[in-house]
């Protein structure tokens, strides 16, 4: 991912800035304030600003005046307490604002979560740049044949090698036909340019746009849950997964707690809850006497690490 010398520039210009402060500040996630994390072949992401710590979800939910004198023990004991009964405002009072570059299609699915505070780059204002995500061909697959949304198997040889020209084809022509349309440098000076908000249909959704997204730590959580889910689209999945490092630098303790009781945990419906107990008291428990759906019975039997 490679920054022009005015983004490196800018970015160099903000890390060197120094401001005394009373707010709480986090020293790693200080050390990571501005710097741009790549993601796919041409995008970013990269914390901005930020407000609130581990601290500050504990204050919140004490309702304390001040951050307090407690053990770092006794606040950790809190928040996974939080966390285990998802509790939600005290993680309400954490916010962060990042900074992304992302595919269009990849940006239509993530404003789905309709939780956070989102202002894109306008094609309406200004000319897109002339970068397009053309996946790697280790993620080039076919449609997966048990499920609608997700990837079978991976493309190779010739099939491989000819998707990845059209999609390099389609996406370097619908740029040259916006930027004819545009006609911002003149090439014709026979005609005026198509207006930008109507040239900018044209482009293919592998271009790259970029957004400011800011959103409080419970929500950032939930899209996390989500995109950093080994089904979620590896696209997306990607940019969740730098997100989480923000996370564990910028809230350790609530990234603990969120390891701990979020993902690598499992929630159990009540037919499921009673089927355990039923095993433990040595019944010979099956799907048709589960008061299960096929469905059901097959993920609680992952769950719990066995075969359907």
């Amino acid at each position: 991912m490679p920054l022009t010398e005015d983004q490196a520039a800018e970015i160099a210009a903000l890390r060197a800035q120094v401001a005394e402060t009373r707010r709480a500040t986090v020293p790693a996630l200080e050390a990571m304030l501005y710097n741009a994390m790549p993601v796919l072949d041409h995008g970013f992401v990269r914390v901005v600003d930020y407000m609130g710590d581990d601290a500050a979800v504990v204050q919140s939910a004490r309702v304390s005046y001040g951050r307090g004198t407690r053990k770092v023990s006794e606040d950790a004991g809190l928040i996974r307490y939080l966390m285990r009964h998802r509790h939600s405002t005290p993680f309400e009072m954490c916010e962060i604002k990042f900074h992304v570059k992302l595919p269009i299609f990849v940006a239509r699915q993530w404003i789905r979560h309709r939780t956070a505070n989102v202002n894109e780059y306008s094609a309406r204002y200004s000319i897109l740049d002339r970068e397009f995500y053309i996946p790697a061909p280790e993620n080039l697959a076919a449609q997966s044949s048990a499920n609608r949304q997700g990837r079978g198997d991976v493309l190779v040889g010739d099939e491989a090698a000819r998707v990845l020209d059209l999609l390099r084809g389609d996406a370097e022509q619908t740029y040259a036909h916006y930027a004819e349309m545009l006609n911002e440098d003149g090439a014709d000076p026979t005609r005026q340019g198509l207006a930008r908000e109507l040239a900018r249909m044209n482009l293919t959704l592998n271009t790259y746009t970029q957004w400011y997204w800011k959103i409080d730590l419970h929500n950032l959580l939930h899209f996390l849950s989500l995109r950093i889910d080994a089904h979620a689209q590896y696209e997306i999945r990607v940019y969740a997964e730098a997100m989480l490092e923000s996370v564990k630098a910028w809230v350790p303790l609530c990234w603990e707690a969120f390891r701990d009781y979020r993902l690598g945990a499992v929630t159990f419906s009540g037919p499921m809850l009673t089927a355990v107990k039923r095993m433990l008291a040595g019944d010979a428990v099956t799907q048709p006497n589960s008061g299960m759906s096929k469905r059901d019975w097959a993920e609680f039997m992952t769950a719990l690490g066995r075969a359907a």
